[in-house]
């Protein structure tokens, strides 16, 4: 890291943030602060929705996925398009009917307080994890970069988003999302390019993308049946669509952020521009995941990827174990190296049994090395049973650091902090939003002004932020970023869309049949993910608990009879 790197990181996060602060700094009205402009187009509406989604996380953890597990992850986004669809077809439309701040206020309307607040309290359990994931991936640059300790570094991490959040609101959130997008994807652009033009010019492009084949990983769709497999093209269409509908549809961090729109059109395009393109941008990120795997099979990758649980425990007293694997992988990796070169000459002559052979022995020297890895990460267990043996977060930044020219490091650094700060935003308002408006007069009692509810969601914004700090110093345990939000919302979000798909198609069912139905599926979605007897793709939770609310409300209903009484819905 030079001074030019600092200048550009430093210059980019806390300009647009500060810029976002001051833009909005006299935002006192309710609609404003909760919702945003009403004047907001399509476009910043798409871009805003993207940037929610697509946290640091994405960047820092989706390509280390790809490297380790190949490309099959992006069938998670499968039933994504479909999700975006039905939305808009059916969610938006009934949310600025009813003029809702928040999505579980259309379930107070539909059914009554209790479901509402239930609602409400599965989304801030579920969110509030999931905001310091978010807060915690950023952290991990700073500190290996800046050599900061990293619980320091999460605490000022969160203080600067918490800073312009609490200043401007939903309305911050949207305009510095905008920028912060902007910079995300010029910054991965530029990134892709280096990569390509890093590459050995001994070999084509096609070259390369069949040596990442070869080694498993452009494997991008499974069509197998087999619930035990994480990704298939199942789990993606069904489990993902199901995920997805209830992300778009009835996570306050996306329907705050689609709105904001002056009008329903605006709100539908900018829904259809990630039905659009979020596929094909989280592919890229994927893709270049595995061509990273490819850059390391030429350039000797560390035998570790988190360089400071390396350092620490190489002096250590297990530092002689692991400098004779370290040793091991370096001869491994080079006759790996020179048997790839030696099977892409084979493909290119007129001896098949020669490429056979030639590929055969390039298997070998993968698999070899691999076990050393697995080995190294058994002697690091070994030293500290607390340490987090996975690195798989750290290969991205591991190349960012060493091989990208000076200033350009300063970009993608800013890329993956600009996109904590756009999502953790948009997660904290979201809290807030929520608390203020759903759980706030409950609690009082009694309906505010709107001065004393701008001041309270301010308050509120604070106190997630402090929450998801919190949060964020124990993020460490998870094995990998990206799949923690993900298996967190999976283990909520289909009891959620199960209350909301209640009250859009089954009219009679009330709220008391639909309050214990909801809290029996969580229970048993709970059973599904920590009972050690049950081992299925965490994407199903998603179709399990939205299958079992709609059907235990079915079941309520009809015993409770009479007594599951019905909210009439408000027309206007």
């Amino acid at each position: 890291m030079t001074t030019l790197d600092y200048l550009v990181l430093l210059g980019t996060i806390v300009g647009i943030a500060l810029y976002g602060a001051w833009k909005t700094r006299h935002n006192q009205h309710l609609s404003t602060y909760l919702k945003g402009d009403a004047h907001t187009g399509w476009g910043t509406i798409g871009l805003s929705v993207m940037a929610t989604q697509a946290s640091a996380i994405t960047f820092l953890s989706m390509p280390g996925l790809s490297y380790e597990n190949g490309m099959a992850f992006v069938q998670n986004y499968f039933g994504m398009p479909i999700a975006l669809i039905v939305v808009a077809a059916v969610f938006l439309p009934l949310y600025r009917k009813l003029n809702v701040y928040t999505a579980y206020e259309f379930l107070g309307a539909r059914f009554d307080t209790k479901t509402r607040v239930l609602g409400a309290c599965l989304f801030l359990l579920q969110r509030g994890l999931a905001a310091g994931i978010t807060i915690y991936a950023p952290a991990i640059i700073v500190s290996t970069v800046l050599g900061w300790n990293l619980d320091l570094t999460i605490v000022l991490s969160g203080a600067l988003v918490i800073l312009y959040t609490v200043t401007g609101g939903s309305r911050a959130v949207s305009l510095t999302q905008k920028y912060q997008m902007a910079v995300i994807l010029a910054g991965m652009a530029t990134a892709f390019g280096i990569l390509v033009a890093k590459m050995p010019a001994a070999h084509s492009f096609g070259d390369l993308l069949h040596v990442a084949g070869s080694l498993g990983k452009l494997e991008a769709v499974d069509f197998s049946l087999d619930f035990d497999k994480r990704y298939t093209i199942w789990s993606g269409i069904f489990g993902g669509l199901f995920l997805s509908l209830s992300y778009f549809g009835t996570d306050q961090s996306q329907v705050q952020r689609y709105l904001a729109g002056g009008s329903l059109r605006a709100s539908r395009l900018g829904l259809m521009f990630n039905a659009v393109f979020k596929i094909p941008m989280q592919f890229a990120i994927l893709l270049l995941g595995a061509l990273l795997f490819v850059f390391y099979q030429f350039e000797r990758p560390p035998l570790f990827f988190n360089e400071t649980t390396w350092t620490t425990h190489a002096a250590g007293e297990h530092g002689d174990t692991l400098r004779a694997l370290e040793s091991r992988f370096g001869e491994v990796h080079a006759e790996k190296a020179q048997r790839i070169d030696a099977w892409l000459a084979a493909r290119d002559g007129a001896d098949p049994a020669a490429a056979e052979t030639a590929h055969a022995a390039m298997l070998a020297a993968h698999s070899e090395s691999q076990q050393i890895r697995a080995e190294t990460r058994d002697a690091l267990a070994a030293a500290d049973p607390r340490a987090k043996t996975t690195d798989s977060d750290f290969v991205f930044l591991t190349f960012i650091l060493g091989h990208l020219p000076h200033g350009v490091i300063g970009l993608l650094l800013a890329v993956i902090f600009s996109a904590a700060l756009s999502s953790t935003a948009a997660e904290l308002n979201a809290l807030a939003s929520t608390t203020a408006v759903d759980i706030y007069p409950t609690l009082m009692r009694k309906v505010g002004t709107e001065k004393r509810y701008v001041a309270a969601s301010k308050w509120f914004t604070a106190l997630w932020g402090v929450v998801a700090v919190a949060f964020a110093l124990f993020a460490n345990l998870v094995e990998n970023l990206i799949e923690a939000v993900n298996i967190v919302g999976s283990i909520f979000y289909g009891v959620v869309l199960g209350m909301f798909l209640v009250a859009f198609f089954l009219k009679k069912i009330g709220g008391t049949a639909v309050f214990w139905a909801a809290i029996a599926a969580q229970t048993i979605v709970l059973v599904c993910k920590f009972s050690p007897g049950i081992t299925i793709s965490y994407l199903w939770f998603n179709l399990i608990g939205c299958a079992a609310t709609v059907i235990l409300s079915l079941v309520l209903h009809t015993i409770l009879g009479p007594r599951d009484r019905v909210e009439p819905l408000p027309t206007s």
